[in-house]
């Protein structure tokens, strides 16, 4: 091998694109998502890997919840606001789906929603 092309290989592997916390927040939240999607599809026969994509959400959603309550955080006071209502009520309905008594829709449809917001933000 050239010296040429052992140093456009050796800059090749460590040229990573950078990324935004948008971007950051976004993969966390689709790869969670496309887990929690997947494993309600699949509840019947590994509950299991159910109970667990719903902590994950879960956890999220705290996470979410807590960075909006960051004084330092530079979003509008009525995003904030509503980040930190759908975070607790993703905790509530993540209780009633797993006492049964409610679907895992509402909460792939606000990860969806969340996405989409995440998405039109980058394009502006």
């Amino acid at each position: 091998m050239t010296p040429q092309a052992l140093a456009q290989r050796a800059y090749a592997q460590t040229a990573v694109p950078t990324r935004t916390p948008r971007d950051t927040e976004y993969e966390a939240i689709s790869k969670i998502t496309r887990r929690l999607k997947a494993a309600a599809a699949g509840q019947q026969s590994d509950f299991g890997a159910f109970v667990q994509a719903l902590h994950e959400n879960r956890r999220l959603w705290t996470v979410l919840a807590s960075g909006v309550t960051d004084s330092d955080n530079a979003l509008p006071n009525d995003l904030r606001a509503r980040i930190f209502y759908l975070a607790e009520f993703t905790e509530q309905h993540s209780s009633q789906v797993l006492g049964n008594k409610a679907s895992v829709e509402p909460l792939l449809e606000i990860n969806m929603a969340v996405l989409r917001g995440l998405r039109q933000m980058g394009a502006t």
